[in-house]
């Protein structure tokens, strides 16, 4: 199928859902251990209690592919239904999370939300190649960089920004503050609203020839061979896609679920106090407590503040690209592997600065890494795989986002970062070391249709 070059807008319509879809990443990545940590988790479990997120994309991600390659309907097209099933779901869960009266739960709310956001998430991804000529693949995927670089920013900062608002900071043991809660809220409204913008404002190519699609939908059983198929038949790149994949992702979970312990321990001086040291009883240890819970409340608003801003450098990253590619070629192997070093460098930085505001510096150039992640490996991946099959196949790469988050929660992070000693900021130089071998991975990378893509007519 020929399919036209579309419009800077129309590009911006059928990405924007991913402003919601982000909010919920940005919200879960930067407040979910605050929350464990409020409800009494050790620093040490934090990891274990994440596992539901990457084992969710482990199982929902292919599914999800492989049923919305099938899918079509005159009306709401291929993708559109399960963008909008998975943002309903996500955001009933978004605004549930921060209610959680026990450990437990807020555990199993991670689940469900995880689950919710990936039945969106992956379609999105699939979409950019239905859409979009190879000519403007790179341009597609870096304009969802540039939205998440938006969604990534605001909502990070939204706790920090309500309790300026005069939301309270303040709550009791083992309770989430109303300003973390009423964030939470508004990131559920912007999920939902955002990907109704897109449903509403997009239309879908029809599969190209419509009796083959109903016979291969026809088909019954198919779904396990079909996915067992597809790996045993991977193309070589996307093998080779999934090194760099694997050490990236180690490190960006390992920043989600250890940054806010590690940055409020040593670089804010303000760890979460454990409620067994104090004798609530006794009024002085009780107000010694309240004091010491507010203060790691209100580090923990600041750490998330700071990841914003990985978020905002993000974004104008994928600004800069955006602009590039609408015109000219780029070389994806070395964008990316630059964007990962520079990364790494950031979080080696956050052992050694000498006050939180040097946050800034390594936020931004994690922002750099994180661009890139989610424009490079895409734009590679898709110029080296059957177009048929872009939703399961995009459903089988995020295996290697998956498995290195599982392998990080199952004790990955705690065993390397305990190499290093007991200090939680160590876990941030693991994610570091992970993130520079992540861009030395791209020397692997050698298929010159992957690596570049003439964006513009010659």
């Amino acid at each position: 199928m020929n399919k036209r070059k579309l419009s800077f807008w129309q590009i911006w319509n059928m990405s924007f859902g991913f402003l919601g879809i982000q909010f919920g990443f940005a919200l879960q990545g930067g407040f979910m251990s605050r929350i464990f940590q409020t409800l009494g988790a050790a620093k040490d479990d934090i990891p274990m209690l994440w596992i539901a997120a990457p084992l969710t994309g482990l199982l929902v991600q292919p599914i999800i592919g492989y049923m919305s390659d099938r899918t079509w309907s005159a009306k709401w097209g291929r993708r559109r239904p399960y963008f909008l099933f998975g943002a309903i779901l996500s955001s009933i869960a978004l605004f549930l999370v921060p209610h959680s009266p026990t450990l437990w739960i807020a555990a199993g709310f991670l689940w469900i939300l995880d689950a919710s956001i990936n039945i969106s998430m992956e379609p999105f991804r699939a979409l950019v190649a239905d859409k979009l000529p190879d000519s403007q693949r790179s341009y597609g995927f870096v304009m969802q960089t540039l939205i998440i670089g938006i969604g990534t920013w605001v909502a990070s900062s939204l706790p920090w920004l309500v309790s300026q608002l005069g939301v309270s900071d303040s709550a009791a043991s083992g309770v989430v503050p109303m300003s973390v809660k009423v964030a939470f809220a508004i990131g559920a409204l912007v999920f939902l609203a955002s990907i109704l913008y897109t449903v509403f404002t997009t239309t879908e190519y029809p599969p190209e020839d419509m009796e083959e699609f109903e016979r291969e939908k026809a088909k019954k059983n198919q779904f396990i061979p079909d996915i067992i198929n597809n790996i045993g038949s991977m193309p070589t790149t996307m093998k080779k896609l999934g090194v760099v994949q694997f050490f990236s992702w180690f490190a960006f979970f390992t920043m989600w679920s250890m940054a806010n312990p590690a940055l409020t321990e040593h670089v804010f001086k303000t760890p979460a106090p454990v409620e067994a040291n104090y004798k609530m009883e006794i009024i002085e240890q009780s107000e010694a407590y309240n004091i010491a819970n507010t203060a790691f409340q209100k580090s923990s608003n600041l750490v998330g503040s700071y990841m914003g801003t990985y978020g905002l450098s993000s974004m104008a990253f994928a600004l800069l690209l955006v602009l590039y590619t609408s015109k000219r070629r780029i070389n994806r192997k070395y964008v990316h592997m630059g964007a990962l070093i520079l990364g790494g460098i950031g979080f080696l930085l956050m052992k050694y600065i000498p006050s939180h505001e040097y946050l800034t510096i390594s936020f931004v150039l994690i922002g750099l890494a994180w661009g890139s992640i989610l424009s490079m490996p895409y734009a590679m991946l898709s110029s080296s795989v059957n177009p048929k099959k872009m939703g399961v196949i995009m459903g089988i790469f995020n295996m290697f986002i998956v498995i290195p988050q599982i392998v990080a929660a199952l004790g990955g992070v705690n065993f390397v970062s305990s190499l290093l000693g007991d200090q939680a900021i160590n876990a941030m130089t693991v994610a570091g070391i992970s993130l520079i071998l992540a861009g030395l991975a791209n020397f692997l990378i050698v298929n010159p249709k992957a690596i570049t893509y003439q964006t513009v007519e010659e």
